[in-house]
């Protein structure tokens, strides 16, 4: 198996003849004009005919510290929490995003009223085929498509959520941008309302069951206070002396510890029912204030007029026709020049010499490096002031291009070749006829000159 040389191909260097790509785009600078300034003007056209589009937006900060009623104000359920360690601090934080709030603005309890309060429906296809759902509500999966017409974006760093909404109807969009803050809120609220009442019930069964329990201890309360002992001491002293005295003070200390018990369990009861008669005021506070909502509109979606529309723009059409004019510019250039009639300069190979009777020079240079060497000069126009100078060289020979045998046995009696041919005059198909043969021939064409 034979190496592969890849210094050769280091060798190799890319060259550009970037007067042949010059002069390629001057010839064609008409056909680049039009093609610019058609492509510009479609561009400028569809911002007047294109579909207007209205974009409207609005702005809501949403107070994720007070996720839940019960937590956010009660003192004794975040003394609770603070017995866990950090739960406060993350609580009134508002931390998490606002992932739970996207998902619930974008629920069908939201986007099926905003649906229903401006009445989409499914309409004909293209506005006449038939449709099977016509008439119908659209469902939200519908209506949420893929985020091209409306969307929401938590805004990074912040508990701020934009909503953006584009139609072609400007007071649709606004319609539909305030029905979606208007049934958000009312959720909003009707969750905290729901929280706060269940909230409520459950502490007002504990306290219930509570006093019920202190009042029950109360009327089993039974027993002597501590005073009693206290002004028993005579009955101490005789109980020294006498059975019945022993057995009577015996009797009053068992009620006075009766009573210290009694008294002990009635505090406990007291105050199980002072806190949670606490927390029931608490709870009632709460679901008082529940009807306030933790939605802050920052920015309020406005009404748009017929000319404050989003897209098409003046300004994005003309940058956008310039950039395309540019690129149909070339792609037209490089099509005429490779299907011309005529002969055109990317036709060229690399050895060109652009103006053939001011730089007659470079041709006597060529000719003078190759006096060795049978020279053909193949004419493809007739150029009789050429041929006047370039007969003072003896080996030098003149050759009107052509397909026949006869211009094959006179270029087989020669080395090289210089052709001379006239841009946008010369049939292009013989001239590439003419070079392709010359390259079965295994001529060389040392220098392609225009005249």
């Amino acid at each position: 198996m034979q190496n592969y040389d890849y210094t050769q191909e280091l060798d190799e260097e890319l060259t550009i003849d970037l007067k042949k790509i010059f002069f390629a785009l001057w010839s064609r600078k008409t056909l680049i004009v039009k093609v610019f300034l058609g492509v510009l003007v479609f561009f400028v056209l569809l911002t007047f005919v294109s579909p207007k589009k209205y974009k409207v937006e609005a702005d809501l900060y949403i107070n994720k510290a007070q996720n839940s009623n019960m937590m956010d104000i009660n003192p004794f359920v975040l003394e609770e929490l603070g017995a866990g360690g950090g739960g406060v601090a993350a609580l009134m934080s508002g931390g998490g995003g606002l992932t739970n709030e996207l998902e619930l603005i974008q629920s069908p309890l939201v986007i099926d009223r905003v649906i229903r309060e401006n009445n989409l429906v499914y309409r004909k296809k293209y506005g006449f085929l038939p449709n099977k759902k016509e008439g119908e509500y659209i469902s939200t999966a519908a209506f949420l498509g893929n985020g091209k017409n409306l969307s929401f974006e938590n805004k990074k760093g912040t508990n701020v959520l934009t909503i953006e909404y584009k139609s072609g109807n400007p007071e649709l969009a606004y319609n539909i941008v305030n029905s979606i803050i208007t049934n958000y809120i009312a959720l909003h609220k009707e969750l905290h309302s729901e929280k706060s009442k269940s909230d409520k019930k459950i502490i007002e069964k504990q306290y219930n069951l509570a006093r019920k329990s202190f009042e029950s201890t109360v009327k089993k309360t039974d027993g002597l206070p501590e005073q009693a002992l206290v002004s028993s001491g005579q009955l101490s002293a005789l109980s020294a002396f006498s059975h019945s005295a022993q057995k009577a003070l015996s009797n009053l200390k068992g009620q006075v510890i009766r009573g210290e018990k009694a008294k002990l369990d009635l505090t406990e009861e007291a105050s199980k029912v002072a806190s949670l008669s606490s927390k029931l005021e608490w709870a009632k506070m709460v679901e008082e204030m529940s009807d306030s909502s933790k939605v802050l509109v920052l920015k309020e979606p406005q009404k748009l007029r017929d000319f404050e529309y989003a897209s098409p723009k003046l300004l994005i059409n003309i940058l956008l026709g310039i950039v395309f004019g540019v690129i149909a510019s070339l792609f037209a250039v490089i099509f005429v020049e490779n299907t011309d009639k005529k002969l055109t300069y990317s036709m060229l190979g690399d050895n060109i010499i652009y103006d053939g009777d001011n730089d007659f020079t470079d041709i006597k240079v060529q000719l003078l490096a190759n006096k060795d060497n049978k020279i053909a000069c193949v004419f493809f126009e007739d150029l009789n002031s050429l041929s006047v100078q370039l007969k003072d060289f003896s080996n030098v020979s003149f050759i009107n291009a052509d397909i026949s045998s006869e211009f094959v046995d006179k270029l087989s009696q020669t080395k090289d070749v210089i052709l001379f041919a006239t841009i946008n005059k010369t049939d292009s198909k013989l001239y590439k006829q003419i070079k392709q043969m010359l390259s079965e021939m295994n001529k060389t064409v040392i220098l392609e000159v225009l005249v």
